[in-house]
């Protein structure tokens, strides 16, 4: 088996190079590396197949958004129910809820 050397040092003239065009990030945008199931990959990429193209990730991070949403929404409905129903003695932690509670064990 013959060995593989690499080439010699060349002489290359970088003096009038450019550097390319750097893409800037989107503001409020991180890259990250993340391990996802194939599975969710295949249903992202042949959404994107479908519509004619697109970028998946975008997808996917459109579906993220808004589950981070629709749980954020839930939670302040859940708060305003709960403060609604204070005066009433309703919460969990009232007298009232609390001797409800004996009365029906009894």
């Amino acid at each position: 088996m013959k060995k593989v050397v690499a080439e010699k040092y060349r002489d290359i003239d970088f003096s009038r190079a450019k550097r390319g065009p750097v893409v800037r990030p989107e503001p409020g945008k991180t890259k990250i590396s993340i391990r996802l199931d194939n599975t969710v990959l295949d249903y992202f990429r042949s959404l994107v197949d479908t519509a004619g193209g697109g970028n998946y990730q975008t997808l996917i991070n459109d579906a993220l958004l808004e589950h981070v949403h629709r749980r954020s929404t839930l939670d302040v409905v859940r708060q305003v129910v709960r403060e609604e129903l204070a005066p009433y003695g309703a919460g969990p932690g009232s007298d009232r809820a609390h001797q409800r509670r004996r009365s029906t064990r009894r």
